[in-house]
């Protein structure tokens, strides 16, 4: 039961160009961003689709995969862990960010 704790798993498309980054370590970390779609009837009978906006980080392998061979459009699927963390911006203001640590990365659509 304990790999069930914190496992997240979206399908969705890629909403950005991935960041890529080499760190002094060696080590590659790729950012990106993934929207997911819910859709469904209003009271009035219209669609309505939701868009939720995830925050996608990748290390190491998976972080080349990203680079390789996911661009801004792709359809993918990701299986990673929800992390949050604070940082300061430019102007020396705490902000706190949401992401998806990516684990498990799936090429999906042509």
């Amino acid at each position: 039961m304990s790999t069930l704790r914190n496992t997240v798993q979206l399908i969705g498309h890629v909403g950005n160009e991935p960041e890529i980054v080499n760190l002094e370590s060696g080590k590659k970390l790729a950012k990106f961003s993934v929207a997911t779609n819910d859709s469904y009837k209003n009271s009035k009978g219209e669609k309505i689709t939701d868009t939720q906006w995830h925050n996608i980080v990748a290390w190491g392998k998976t972080a080349e995969l990203v680079e390789n061979y996911i661009p801004k459009g792709k359809e993918i699927g990701i299986e990673g862990k929800l992390t949050s963390r604070s940082y300061e911006d430019k102007d020396g203001i705490k902000r706190y960010i949401t992401e998806v640590v990516c684990h498990e990365l799936l090429l999906l659509g042509k």
